[in-house]
């Protein structure tokens, strides 16, 4: 009896340690799937196509003919500046998807997180809402910044991008990131780059000027509606050195001579490598065709990189179009922007050697994709607290259904079922309005509730048919969390290890916690 007593205090002050010392994911469901019987089967690892594996969908017809969309979803086009009704290009078919990715010469960073978590989401949503999605992310792996840190480091360039995109992708997975359908690195797409910008030279919008090669912008009337600048205004981005060789300023670099000691490559003009933004021109063209559906990015990058897209893009095939322009907004720290001149810079690596990265995650979707997010120590304590309550309840939920999985058969009590519908309602119709992921996260607050009062409370110990309930809630929450990416492989494990990043930031053992208490 006193080992016992002992085991459940002990169980229980590990409980209380994220809360007294602060202040892969499942598969893929689909939205047919909140109307699907519980399933307790959950596979440890994502398949490459998730939402295939989860369960078979109510929503699917009697005739065999493919369900609707749960609803019609909304996107704010960049472009239009207005939201939008999600409408694919091809309907019935691929969603095309491309998000600009890094430009890997250092360690990422929680600006990095804020974006491809967002675009993560999108990815898991339209999935959810039983789109096929082809999702495409580079690698900008040849470039200025690149090549100046390889010369600083005394580093061949390729090796030291190669390192940092690796590192990218173990933090891309620590948050759980799906891996997109293609990630290409801009070596390998040269020839497609060289095509493009024989294409945009022979229409007339580009010229050659001593083995460098410029877009001409005074050539392409459209230039700036993306950005809403007027050509007057244009400068040359951050990015792009002053070159009083162009024939005007805003022009920008699509081909850039050989230097000495940087990498080249063979072209019609000369020994040289790509410009920054052509790139993305065309190993999308190569990928989603010269027309998809989404292309996101950063806020930062609406001008210059997203407007020199347009321009490219355009110029060398004269149909081509993109329908939705998406940007997430900018993170700041402690109120002010983040910069590493500021001193301000925090990488991802360093935030998840304290922190849960779910954690980081969880805090990063309490915000609004567009809206500026505002990173504090004590938002990202919040965010873990939350993590930690929300799998213990889901874990003493578990535990508890699986002492008894026998159901006794009829209908659930009224306050479940309200409680589910009000869930998918608020949770679908949340993540349909562009992906208000805040209100989504707040949608699970009262299962959460109703399921700690059916675990704990007298009169919810009493409640009919309180097993099958509890089953039930568990696997509508899961299915939320897991469209959020925020689902772990293993309740256990995730609380043991925010257990330990909290015993972590407080500098003490979990003995001395079990002493105190």
């Amino acid at each position: 009896m006193a080992a016992a007593a002992a085991s459940a205090a002990r169980r229980a002050a590990t409980g209380l340690f994220p809360m007294l010392l602060s202040s892969h994911s499942r598969a893929l469901p689909r939205h047919g799937d909140f109307l699907a019987l519980p399933s307790l089967v959950r596979p440890r690892r994502l398949p490459s196509h998730p939402a295939k594996l989860f369960f078979c969908s109510a929503a699917a017809s009697s005739n065999g003919e493919a369900p609707e969309k749960a609803r019609d979803m909304h996107l704010y086009n960049t472009r239009s500046r207005r939201r939008e009704p999600f409408r694919p290009r091809a309907p019935g078919g691929e969603v095309g998807m491309y998000v600009c990715g890094v430009t890997p010469y250092d360690d990422s960073h929680i600006g990095h997180a804020r974006a491809y978590v967002a675009f993560d989401v999108l990815f898991r949503y339209l999935r959810y809402l039983d789109y096929e999605v082809r999702y495409v992310r580079n690698f900008t792996d040849i470039d200025d910044k690149i090549i100046a840190r390889a010369n600083q480091l005394g580093e061949d360039p390729f090796s030291l991008s190669k390192r940092y995109s690796d590192d990218f992708l173990s933090d891309m997975a620590h948050l759980q990131c799906l891996p997109p359908s293609v990630e290409p690195r801009v070596s390998d797409h040269i020839d497609q780059i060289v095509t493009m910008i024989k294409q945009i030279i022979d229409n007339g919008c580009a010229y050659v000027v001593s083995g460098d090669v410029y877009f001409s912008v005074d050539n392409f009337p459209e230039y700036g509606k993306l950005s809403g600048r007027k050509l007057d205004d244009n400068r040359a981005g951050e990015r792009v050195a002053v070159d009083d060789r162009k024939k005007n300023p805003a022009d920008f670099a699509l081909w850039k001579a050989a230097k000495d000691g940087e990498p080249w490559w063979d072209s019609p003009w000369g020994p040289g490598r790509p410009g920054w933004h052509i790139e993305c021109s065309a190993m999308s063209a190569q990928y989603l065709g010269n027309s998809f559906d989404i292309h996101g990015g950063g806020e930062d990058l609406i001008f210059p990189h997203h407007e020199n897209e347009i321009a490219q893009s355009r110029a060398a095939c004269c149909d081509s179009s993109i329908n939705y322009w998406v940007h997430n907004g900018f993170v700041n720290v402690n109120g002010q922007k983040m910069s590493k001149s500021l001193g301000n810079f925090i990488t991802i690596r360093k935030v998840i050697e304290l922190y849960h990265p779910l954690a980081l995650r969880m805090f990063l979707l309490g915000t609004h994709y567009r809206s500026p997010i505002n990173y504090t120590v004590e938002q990202l304590n919040v965010a873990s607290d939350r993590l930690y309550y929300t799998y213990q309840t889901l874990r003493d939920c578990e535990e508890s259904t699986q002492q008894d999985q026998s159901s006794s058969g009829g209908s659930l009590p009224f306050t479940t079922t309200h409680c589910i519908e009000k869930l998918h309602e608020d949770f679908e119709t949340s993540m349909s309005d562009d992906l208000h992921t805040s209100v989504a996260l707040a949608a699970i607050s009262e299962p959460l509730k109703v399921m700690n009062d059916l675990l704990h409370t007298r009169k919810g110990k009493k409640q009919e048919k309180r097993l099958e309930s509890l089953a039930v809630l568990e696997e509508k929450v899961r299915m939320v969390l897991s469209v959020l990416g925020l689902m772990p492989s293993s309740y256990h494990e995730a609380l043991q290890q925010l257990r330990e990043k909290a015993l972590r930031r407080a500098g003490v053992t979990e003995e001395q916690v079990l002493q105190k208490i």
